[in-house]
C-alpha cells in the first residue's frame, strides 16, 4: 500500500512539474494574481501538454502489458514486433498520395497497416522457437527494421525525410490546444481492456488453456491485437514514437507489485505516466532555453532501465 501512495504522490509532484516548467514564465503566485498571461500559458499550453503526457505515457504502457502478456514473452513492445514501422509506412504512403488529407485519415491508414504488421508477425511467430525467449523480440526487431528500411527508401526517393522524422519524431513541444485532441480516442480502449482482462488473463496461458475454459482465443487475440493497433497509431500520429516505455514500466511494476494483470494495469498507467514526465520536464530544463524531443531522454532513461533488466534476468 506504501508502494502504491509513493507512485502517486510522484505522479502528482511530476504533473505539477510538467505545469509550472519551461521557457514562458508561469508561477503559482501570477496564476492566484489572475495574471491573464500566465493562464493563457497554462491553459493553452501547458495544461494540453500534460493531459497529452499523461494519456500517452499511460496506454504505451498498458499495451505493452497487453502484448507481453497475450505473447507470453516479457520484452515484446510495439517497437520490438514491427506494428510502430508498420503504422510509420501507412503514414508515409498517406504523405505520399493524400498530402492534404485529415488526422482521421492518417489514423486509419496507420491503424490499418500497423494492425497488418502484427497480423503477419503473429503468423511468423508461429515458427519461431519457443525456448528462448529472446527470439520473438530478436525477430521483431528485424520484421521492424525490413519494413522500416522500406519507408525510408520511400522517403528519400521523394524527399519526405524531413517531413517524416519531423513528425514521427517524439516530441510534445508543439502540443497546444485542438493539436492533441486525437488522444482521447485511446481512452475508451483502455475502458476496453481493463474490462477484457480476466479474458487477457486466461489466454496469456495458452489456446489450449483458454479454449478449455470457453474462451474465444482466436477472436480474443485478434480483437486485443486491434485495440492495441489502434491506440498506439493514434499515439504515433498525434506525439510520434517513444521508445522503451512500453518495455521497461510494465516489468518494473511487475518486479514490484507481482503480475496480477486487472490489478496492474492502473498502476502500470500512472507509472508509464509518471516516467514520460519526468523525461519531458528534462527535456525542458537540461538544455534550456531550449528543448531535446522527449523521444531523446526516453531513450536514454529507459535504454539504461532496460539493461538493467537484462543483467537483472541474466544474473538471477
Amino acid at each position: 500500500m506504501l508502494k502504491k501512495i509513493g507512485l502517486l504522490l510522484i505522479f502528482i509532484l511530476l504533473v505539477g512539474c510538467s505545469l509550472l516548467a519551461g521557457t514562458h514564465e508561469l508561477s503559482l503566485t501570477g496564476l492566484q494574481q489572475g495574471d491573464p498571461n500566465h493562464w493563457l500559458v497554462l491553459v493553452k499550453v501547458r495544461l494540453p501538454r500534460t493531459i497529452s503526457l499523461i494519456i500517452a505515457g499511460g496506454i504505451i504502457s498498458i499495451c505493452g502489458k497487453i502484448m507481453q502478456h497475450m505473447m507470453q514473452n516479457k520484452f515484446v513492445a510495439s517497437e520490438s514486433i514491427g506494428l510502430t514501422d508498420s503504422a510509420r509506412l501507412g503514414i508515409l504512403l498517406v504523405m505520399l498520395f493524400l498530402p492534404n488529407a485529415s488526422n482521421l485519415i492518417r489514423t486509419t491508414a496507420a491503424f490499418v497497416f500497423a494492425y497488418a504488421g502484427v497480423l503477419f508477425f503473429l503468423f511468423l511467430s508461429q515458427f519461431l522457437p519457443k525456448k528462448d525467449p529472446m527470439m520473438l523480440p530478436l525477430t521483431g526487431v528485424m520484421f521492424g527494421n525490413i519494413i522500416g528500411a522500406i519507408s525510408s527508401f520511400l522517403a528519400y526517393r521523394f524527399q519526405l525525410v524531413q517531413n517524416v522524422s519531423s513528425w514521427l519524431q517524439g516530441n510534445f513541444a508543439t502540443i497546444m490546444v485542438g493539436q492533441y485532441e486525437l488522444l482521447y480516442l485511446t481512452i475508451p480502449v483502455f475502458g476496453l481492456l481493463y474490462f477484457l482482462a480476466y479474458e487477457i488473463t486466461i489466454a496469456g496461458l495458452g489456446e489450449s488453456a483458454a479454449k478449455s475454459l470457453g474462451i474465444n482465443y482466436l477472436f480474443l487475440r485478434f480483437a486485443v491485437f486491434a485495440l492495441v493497433a489502434f491506440a498506439s497509431s493514434v499515439v504515433l500520429l498525434t506525439v510520434g514514437q517513444i521508445p522503451f516505455l512500453g518495455i521497461v514500466i510494465p516489468n518494473m511494476i511487475g518486479m514490484v507489485f507481482g503480475d496480477h494483470l486487472k490489478n496492474n494495469l492502473v498502476l502500470i498507467s500512472f507509472a508509464g505516466s509518471a516516467f514520460l514526465l519526468l523525461c519531458d520536464v528534462l527535456a525542458r530544463v537540461v538544455i534550456a532555453p531550449y528543448e531535446m524531443p522527449v523521444s531523446v531522454v526516453a531513450g536514454v532513461l529507459g535504454g539504461c532501465c532496460f539493461l538493467i533488466l537484462l543483467l537483472g534476468r541474466k544474473f538471477r
